[in-house]
Protein backbone atom coordinates (compact mmCIF):
# COMPACT_ATOMS: atom_id res chain seq x y z
CA UNK A 1 0.00 0.00 0.00
CA UNK A 2 1.60 3.66 -0.73
CA UNK A 3 2.25 5.47 2.40
CA UNK A 4 1.45 9.18 2.56
CA UNK A 5 3.30 11.79 3.22
CA UNK A 6 1.61 15.60 4.04
CA UNK A 7 -1.53 14.27 2.02
CA UNK A 8 1.26 13.68 -1.17
CA UNK A 9 1.55 9.92 -2.58
CA UNK A 10 5.15 9.11 -2.25
CA UNK A 11 5.30 7.36 -5.48
CA UNK A 12 4.24 10.71 -7.51
CA UNK A 13 6.57 12.87 -8.99
CA UNK A 14 7.39 15.95 -7.14
CA UNK A 15 5.87 18.61 -8.83
CA UNK A 16 6.50 22.41 -9.15
CA UNK A 17 4.52 24.68 -11.03
CA UNK A 18 2.40 21.41 -12.69
CA UNK A 19 5.81 19.88 -14.14
CA UNK A 20 7.83 17.08 -12.95
CA UNK A 21 11.00 18.38 -10.25
CA UNK A 22 13.54 15.82 -11.79
CA UNK A 23 12.65 15.78 -15.50
CA UNK A 24 12.96 19.46 -15.33
CA UNK A 25 16.37 19.47 -13.89
CA UNK A 26 17.63 16.71 -16.22
CA UNK A 27 16.30 18.47 -19.10
CA UNK A 28 17.93 21.96 -17.61
CA UNK A 29 21.38 20.40 -16.39
CA UNK A 30 23.58 21.38 -19.53
CA UNK A 31 22.17 24.96 -19.29
CA UNK A 32 22.35 25.40 -15.80
CA UNK A 33 25.65 24.17 -15.80
CA UNK A 34 27.02 26.79 -18.39
CA UNK A 35 25.70 29.11 -16.50
CA UNK A 36 26.81 28.35 -13.20
CA UNK A 37 30.39 27.99 -14.58
CA UNK A 38 30.31 31.46 -15.80
CA UNK A 39 29.22 32.43 -12.41
CA UNK A 40 32.11 30.86 -10.48
CA UNK A 41 34.62 32.45 -13.02
CA UNK A 42 32.90 36.16 -12.46
CA UNK A 43 32.82 35.33 -8.92
CA UNK A 44 36.19 33.70 -7.73
CA UNK A 45 39.66 34.47 -9.62
CA UNK A 46 40.98 30.92 -8.71
CA UNK A 47 38.64 29.90 -11.18
CA UNK A 48 40.18 32.01 -13.49
CA UNK A 49 43.62 30.86 -12.92
CA UNK A 50 42.71 27.21 -14.08
CA UNK A 51 43.24 25.70 -17.82
CA UNK A 52 40.14 26.65 -19.20
CA UNK A 53 39.78 23.29 -20.65
CA UNK A 54 39.72 22.01 -16.54
CA UNK A 55 36.90 24.83 -16.34
CA UNK A 56 34.78 23.41 -19.06
CA UNK A 57 35.71 19.77 -18.70
CA UNK A 58 36.17 18.58 -15.65
CA UNK A 59 34.50 21.26 -13.26
CA UNK A 60 31.88 21.81 -15.67
CA UNK A 61 31.78 17.77 -15.52
CA UNK A 62 31.09 17.48 -11.30
CA UNK A 63 28.18 20.52 -12.17
CA UNK A 64 26.61 18.71 -14.21
CA UNK A 65 26.78 15.59 -12.10
CA UNK A 66 26.04 16.76 -9.57
CA UNK A 67 22.13 17.96 -11.66
CA UNK A 68 21.60 14.13 -12.52
CA UNK A 69 22.39 12.83 -9.16
CA UNK A 70 19.80 15.41 -7.76
CA UNK A 71 17.32 14.86 -10.45
CA UNK A 72 17.54 11.01 -9.70
CA UNK A 73 17.40 11.44 -5.66
CA UNK A 74 14.24 13.41 -6.29
CA UNK A 75 13.39 10.84 -8.64
CA UNK A 76 13.73 7.97 -6.15
CA UNK A 77 12.66 9.99 -2.97
CA UNK A 78 15.49 9.37 -1.22
CA UNK A 79 19.01 10.61 -0.07
CA UNK A 80 22.38 9.71 -1.72
CA UNK A 81 24.29 6.98 -0.88
CA UNK A 82 28.18 7.79 0.27
CA UNK A 83 29.31 5.72 -3.44
CA UNK A 84 27.47 8.31 -5.42
CA UNK A 85 29.89 11.00 -4.27
CA UNK A 86 33.19 9.37 -5.49
CA UNK A 87 33.65 11.77 -8.84
CA UNK A 88 33.04 14.40 -6.24
CA UNK A 89 35.49 13.28 -4.02
CA UNK A 90 38.10 12.78 -6.34
CA UNK A 91 37.55 16.09 -7.69
CA UNK A 92 38.11 17.74 -4.27
CA UNK A 93 41.65 15.66 -3.92
CA UNK A 94 42.84 17.05 -7.17
CA UNK A 95 41.42 20.69 -5.73
CA UNK A 96 43.81 20.53 -3.00
CA UNK A 97 46.50 19.15 -5.21
CA UNK A 98 46.47 22.16 -7.37
CA UNK A 99 46.40 24.36 -4.23
CA UNK A 100 42.55 26.08 -4.70
CA UNK A 101 41.43 26.42 -1.06
CA UNK A 102 38.78 24.58 0.45
CA UNK A 103 36.62 27.49 0.62
CA UNK A 104 36.49 27.90 -2.92
CA UNK A 105 35.58 24.32 -3.68
CA UNK A 106 32.55 24.32 -0.84
CA UNK A 107 31.59 28.06 -2.39
CA UNK A 108 31.56 26.05 -5.86
CA UNK A 109 28.49 23.52 -4.65
CA UNK A 110 26.78 26.07 -2.91
CA UNK A 111 26.56 28.41 -5.97
CA UNK A 112 25.32 25.75 -8.76
CA UNK A 113 22.78 23.96 -5.86
CA UNK A 114 21.74 27.52 -5.18
CA UNK A 115 21.10 28.63 -8.85
CA UNK A 116 19.35 25.24 -9.51
CA UNK A 117 16.99 25.42 -6.49
CA UNK A 118 15.93 29.08 -7.48
CA UNK A 119 15.23 28.22 -10.97
CA UNK A 120 13.53 24.96 -9.74
CA UNK A 121 11.04 26.93 -7.54
CA UNK A 122 11.07 30.45 -10.05
CA UNK A 123 7.33 29.39 -11.27
CA UNK A 124 6.32 27.96 -7.82
CA UNK A 125 2.36 28.26 -7.06
CA UNK A 126 0.40 28.51 -3.49
CA UNK A 127 -0.26 25.01 -3.64
CA UNK A 128 3.05 23.77 -4.25
CA UNK A 129 3.90 23.86 -0.64
CA UNK A 130 3.80 20.33 0.60
CA UNK A 131 6.03 19.20 -2.46
CA UNK A 132 8.41 22.39 -2.10
CA UNK A 133 8.72 21.92 1.37
CA UNK A 134 9.81 18.06 0.66
CA UNK A 135 12.59 19.56 -2.29
CA UNK A 136 13.78 22.01 0.09
CA UNK A 137 14.65 19.25 2.49
CA UNK A 138 16.28 17.43 0.41
CA UNK A 139 18.22 20.07 -1.44
CA UNK A 140 19.42 20.64 2.57
CA UNK A 141 20.45 17.66 3.03
CA UNK A 142 22.16 16.76 -0.51
CA UNK A 143 24.36 19.85 0.46
CA UNK A 144 25.05 18.58 3.81
CA UNK A 145 26.20 15.26 2.58
CA UNK A 146 27.85 16.91 -0.46
CA UNK A 147 29.58 19.32 1.72
CA UNK A 148 31.03 16.61 4.18
CA UNK A 149 32.53 14.24 1.24
CA UNK A 150 33.94 16.80 -0.23
CA UNK A 151 35.61 18.02 2.69
CA UNK A 152 36.90 14.72 4.05
CA UNK A 153 38.65 14.10 0.58
CA UNK A 154 40.40 17.61 0.26
CA UNK A 155 41.30 17.73 4.20
CA UNK A 156 42.62 13.89 3.60
CA UNK A 157 44.78 14.71 0.51
CA UNK A 158 46.14 17.85 1.92
CA UNK A 159 46.92 15.33 5.38
CA UNK A 160 48.83 13.22 2.95
CA UNK A 161 50.93 16.05 0.80
CA UNK A 162 51.70 18.00 4.76
CA UNK A 163 52.74 14.58 6.21
CA UNK A 164 55.16 13.81 3.12
CA UNK A 165 56.02 17.38 1.90
CA UNK A 166 55.54 19.64 4.27
CA UNK A 167 57.65 21.03 7.27
CA UNK A 168 61.18 20.23 5.54
CA UNK A 169 60.64 16.36 6.78
CA UNK A 170 61.06 15.83 2.54
CA UNK A 171 64.32 17.56 2.41
CA UNK A 172 65.75 15.72 5.81
CA UNK A 173 64.75 12.61 4.39
CA UNK A 174 66.35 13.02 0.86
CA UNK A 175 69.36 14.65 2.21
CA UNK A 176 69.64 11.33 5.10
CA UNK A 177 69.24 8.84 2.07
CA UNK A 178 71.58 10.64 0.01
CA UNK A 179 74.55 10.33 2.45
CA UNK A 180 74.65 13.94 2.96
CA UNK A 181 77.14 15.89 5.57
CA UNK A 182 75.11 15.82 8.92
CA UNK A 183 75.69 19.56 9.64
CA UNK A 184 74.71 20.61 6.46
CA UNK A 185 71.36 18.81 6.67
CA UNK A 186 70.37 20.21 10.18
CA UNK A 187 71.56 23.48 8.71
CA UNK A 188 69.07 23.35 5.57
CA UNK A 189 66.19 21.55 6.89
CA UNK A 190 66.06 23.32 10.34
CA UNK A 191 65.59 19.88 11.57
CA UNK A 192 66.85 18.25 14.46
CA UNK A 193 68.41 14.81 13.40
CA UNK A 194 67.34 11.58 15.85
CA UNK A 195 69.91 9.58 17.25
CA UNK A 196 69.06 6.28 14.80
CA UNK A 197 66.26 5.85 12.29
CA UNK A 198 64.36 2.95 11.67
CA UNK A 199 64.91 2.43 7.88
CA UNK A 200 62.13 0.37 6.20
CA UNK A 201 61.35 -0.33 2.82
CA UNK A 202 57.76 -1.56 2.04
CA UNK A 203 55.68 -3.29 -0.23
CA UNK A 204 52.23 -3.12 0.05
CA UNK A 205 49.57 -4.64 -1.79
CA UNK A 206 46.16 -3.65 -3.48
CA UNK A 207 43.18 -2.76 -1.36
CA UNK A 208 39.55 -4.53 -2.99
CA UNK A 209 38.28 -1.29 -2.98
CA UNK A 210 41.41 -0.22 -5.39
CA UNK A 211 39.81 -2.40 -7.92
CA UNK A 212 35.79 -2.50 -6.51
CA UNK A 213 33.16 -0.90 -8.95
CA UNK A 214 31.80 1.72 -7.92
CA UNK A 215 35.05 2.86 -5.59
CA UNK A 216 37.17 5.38 -6.71
CA UNK A 217 40.54 3.73 -7.20
CA UNK A 218 41.92 6.56 -6.51
CA UNK A 219 40.06 7.59 -3.36
CA UNK A 220 40.74 4.19 -1.79
CA UNK A 221 44.60 4.29 -2.37
CA UNK A 222 44.29 7.71 -1.10
CA UNK A 223 42.41 6.17 2.28
CA UNK A 224 45.30 3.66 2.45
CA UNK A 225 48.40 5.63 1.96
CA UNK A 226 46.39 7.75 4.99
CA UNK A 227 46.09 4.78 7.69
CA UNK A 228 49.75 3.57 6.85
CA UNK A 229 50.69 6.85 7.78
CA UNK A 230 49.22 7.03 10.49
CA UNK A 231 50.22 3.50 11.77
CA UNK A 232 54.13 3.90 10.81
CA UNK A 233 53.99 7.06 13.04
CA UNK A 234 52.64 5.17 16.01
CA UNK A 235 55.86 3.23 16.03
CA UNK A 236 57.77 5.41 18.01
CA UNK A 237 55.84 8.33 18.64
CA UNK A 238 57.60 10.42 15.92
CA UNK A 239 56.34 11.91 12.22
CA UNK A 240 57.60 8.91 9.92
CA UNK A 241 59.42 10.65 6.93
CA UNK A 242 57.87 8.74 4.06
CA UNK A 243 58.66 8.56 0.14
CA UNK A 244 55.18 5.98 -0.23
CA UNK A 245 52.59 5.77 -2.95
CA UNK A 246 50.20 2.84 -3.53
CA UNK A 247 52.25 0.04 -4.20
CA UNK A 248 55.08 0.93 -1.71
CA UNK A 249 58.32 2.78 -0.96
CA UNK A 250 60.64 3.93 1.81
CA UNK A 251 60.05 4.94 5.39
CA UNK A 252 62.82 6.44 8.02
CA UNK A 253 61.30 6.51 11.40
CA UNK A 254 63.13 8.42 13.82
CA UNK A 255 63.87 6.64 17.19
CA UNK A 256 64.70 9.37 19.79
CA UNK A 257 65.17 6.83 22.47
CA UNK A 258 66.09 2.89 21.71
CA UNK A 259 64.64 1.60 19.36
CA UNK A 260 61.46 -0.78 19.03
CA UNK A 261 62.27 -4.64 20.13
CA UNK A 262 61.95 -6.99 17.03
CA UNK A 263 58.86 -8.66 18.42
CA UNK A 264 56.87 -5.50 19.11
CA UNK A 265 57.71 -4.07 15.66
CA UNK A 266 56.47 -7.35 14.49
CA UNK A 267 53.10 -6.90 16.04
CA UNK A 268 52.93 -3.43 14.80
CA UNK A 269 53.33 -4.02 11.03
CA UNK A 270 50.66 -7.17 11.55
CA UNK A 271 48.42 -4.20 13.22
CA UNK A 272 49.31 -1.74 10.72
CA UNK A 273 48.06 -4.62 7.40
CA UNK A 274 44.77 -4.66 9.71
CA UNK A 275 44.11 -1.20 9.93
CA UNK A 276 45.30 -0.43 6.22
CA UNK A 277 43.11 -3.79 5.24
CA UNK A 278 46.01 -5.13 2.53
CA UNK A 279 49.40 -7.25 2.66
CA UNK A 280 52.40 -5.35 3.95
CA UNK A 281 55.87 -7.16 3.22
CA UNK A 282 58.18 -4.87 5.32
CA UNK A 283 62.05 -4.94 5.79
CA UNK A 284 63.58 -3.13 8.39
CA UNK A 285 67.11 -2.05 10.01
CA UNK A 286 68.23 0.32 12.82
CA UNK A 287 70.76 2.85 11.65
CA UNK A 288 72.41 5.70 12.75
CA UNK A 289 72.11 8.64 10.23
CA UNK A 290 75.27 8.70 8.71
CA UNK A 291 74.29 4.83 7.93
CA UNK A 292 70.92 5.14 6.34
CA UNK A 293 71.84 5.70 2.52
CA UNK A 294 73.43 1.54 3.21
CA UNK A 295 70.68 0.57 5.20
CA UNK A 296 67.99 1.60 2.74
CA UNK A 297 69.88 0.04 0.47
CA UNK A 298 69.96 -3.50 2.21
CA UNK A 299 66.05 -2.93 3.19
CA UNK A 300 65.38 -2.56 -0.68
CA UNK A 301 67.25 -5.64 -1.13
CA UNK A 302 65.72 -7.87 1.45
CA UNK A 303 62.01 -6.80 -0.05
CA UNK A 304 63.12 -8.11 -3.65
CA UNK A 305 64.56 -11.25 -2.30
CA UNK A 306 61.30 -11.75 0.07
CA UNK A 307 59.00 -10.58 -2.95
CA UNK A 308 61.16 -13.08 -5.66
CA UNK A 309 61.00 -16.28 -3.37
CA UNK A 310 57.09 -15.52 -2.30
CA UNK A 311 57.58 -15.32 1.36
CA UNK A 312 54.03 -14.27 3.05
CA UNK A 313 53.37 -11.01 4.17
CA UNK A 314 55.16 -9.84 7.76
CA UNK A 315 58.27 -7.73 8.49
CA UNK A 316 62.04 -9.01 7.62
CA UNK A 317 65.45 -8.90 8.21
CA UNK A 318 68.49 -9.59 7.02
CA UNK A 319 68.63 -12.66 8.83
CA UNK A 320 65.47 -14.01 7.17
CA UNK A 321 67.09 -13.92 3.90
CA UNK A 322 71.11 -14.68 4.60
CA UNK A 323 71.08 -17.52 1.75
CA UNK A 324 69.09 -15.41 -0.79
CA UNK A 325 70.77 -12.31 0.45
CA UNK A 326 74.52 -13.91 -0.26
CA UNK A 327 73.70 -15.48 -3.32
CA UNK A 328 72.43 -12.03 -4.55
CA UNK A 329 76.35 -11.18 -4.83
CA UNK A 330 78.03 -11.92 -7.87
CA UNK A 331 79.75 -15.34 -7.60
CA UNK A 332 81.47 -17.59 -10.24
CA UNK A 333 79.36 -19.82 -8.20
CA UNK A 334 75.89 -19.19 -9.64
CA UNK A 335 75.52 -20.72 -13.11
CA UNK A 336 76.85 -24.00 -11.61
CA UNK A 337 74.04 -24.23 -8.90
CA UNK A 338 71.58 -22.65 -11.01
CA UNK A 339 72.44 -25.40 -13.68
CA UNK A 340 71.92 -28.13 -10.63
CA UNK A 341 67.99 -27.78 -11.72
CA UNK A 342 68.56 -27.22 -15.27
CA UNK A 343 66.45 -30.08 -15.99
CA UNK A 344 63.19 -28.83 -15.02
CA UNK A 345 63.52 -25.72 -17.46
CA UNK A 346 61.33 -27.59 -20.04
CA UNK A 347 58.89 -29.01 -17.16
CA UNK A 348 57.90 -25.41 -16.09
CA UNK A 349 54.92 -27.50 -13.52
CA UNK A 350 58.05 -28.71 -11.53
CA UNK A 351 60.03 -26.16 -10.79
CA UNK A 352 56.69 -24.51 -9.68
CA UNK A 353 55.85 -27.19 -7.59
CA UNK A 354 59.58 -27.41 -5.99
CA UNK A 355 59.72 -23.77 -5.36
CA UNK A 356 56.04 -24.15 -3.66
CA UNK A 357 56.97 -27.24 -1.65
CA UNK A 358 60.48 -25.65 -0.57
CA UNK A 359 58.53 -21.89 0.50
CA UNK A 360 55.93 -24.61 2.86
CA UNK A 361 58.63 -26.07 4.69
CA UNK A 362 57.92 -29.43 2.44
CA UNK A 363 54.56 -29.54 3.76
CA UNK A 364 53.06 -31.17 0.73
CA UNK A 365 49.44 -30.64 2.05
CA UNK A 366 50.04 -26.85 2.09
CA UNK A 367 51.58 -27.15 -1.75
CA UNK A 368 48.51 -28.79 -2.59
CA UNK A 369 46.51 -26.02 -1.39
CA UNK A 370 48.89 -23.10 -2.89
CA UNK A 371 48.63 -24.80 -6.66
CA UNK A 372 45.29 -25.96 -6.45
CA UNK A 373 46.37 -29.97 -7.01
CA UNK A 374 45.58 -32.93 -4.98
CA UNK A 375 48.58 -33.94 -2.31
CA UNK A 376 49.20 -37.23 -4.72
CA UNK A 377 49.92 -34.58 -7.45
CA UNK A 378 52.92 -32.91 -5.35
CA UNK A 379 54.33 -36.33 -3.95
CA UNK A 380 54.86 -37.49 -7.60
CA UNK A 381 56.20 -34.28 -9.00
CA UNK A 382 58.17 -34.14 -6.14
CA UNK A 383 59.63 -37.81 -6.99
CA UNK A 384 60.13 -36.69 -11.01
CA UNK A 385 62.20 -33.59 -9.70
CA UNK A 386 64.41 -36.03 -7.58
CA UNK A 387 64.80 -38.15 -10.78
CA UNK A 388 65.40 -35.44 -13.03
CA UNK A 389 67.91 -33.47 -10.58
CA UNK A 390 69.55 -36.34 -8.67
CA UNK A 391 68.35 -33.86 -5.79
CA UNK A 392 65.39 -35.22 -2.77
CA UNK A 393 64.00 -31.95 -0.71
CA UNK A 394 62.64 -34.40 1.53
CA UNK A 395 66.77 -35.34 1.80
CA UNK A 396 68.63 -32.90 4.98
CA UNK A 397 71.56 -33.65 2.64
CA UNK A 398 70.10 -32.47 -0.70
CA UNK A 399 67.70 -29.46 0.74
CA UNK A 400 70.38 -27.15 1.33
CA UNK A 401 71.95 -27.76 -2.47
CA UNK A 402 68.35 -27.49 -3.63
CA UNK A 403 67.16 -23.97 -1.62
CA UNK A 404 70.97 -22.68 -3.10
CA UNK A 405 69.80 -23.57 -6.53
CA UNK A 406 66.66 -21.62 -6.25
CA UNK A 407 68.26 -18.74 -4.90
CA UNK A 408 70.89 -18.50 -7.63
CA UNK A 409 68.32 -19.16 -10.16
CA UNK A 410 66.10 -16.01 -9.10
CA UNK A 411 69.38 -14.02 -8.39
CA UNK A 412 70.16 -14.83 -11.99
CA UNK A 413 67.20 -14.00 -13.04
Amino acid sequence: MTSLNGGIRDDEPLRIAGRSVANWLDAAATDLTVAVIERLVDDLPIYRELPAEEVQGEIAGIVHHNMELFATLLRERRPARAAEFVEQRNSAARRAEEGVPLDAVLHAYHVGIGMATKEMFADAEPGDMADAQTIMAMVLDFLRQLTLEVSSSYLEERQIMDSQENSGRRSLMTALVAGEPLDAIAQRTGLRLAPHYLAMTLSIGEHADERSEGVSGTVAGRRKLRRLQAELDRITGEPALTVIDSGGGTALIPCPGNPPEWDALQRMIERAQAVVGTEIRAAAVVAAPTEVPAAVEQTAEIIVLVSRSRRPPGLYRLRDVLLEYQLSRPSPAHPELAGLLEPLVARPELMQTLEAYVASGLNRRATATALQVHANTVDYRMRRVAELTGLNPADPADLPHVGAALAARRALG
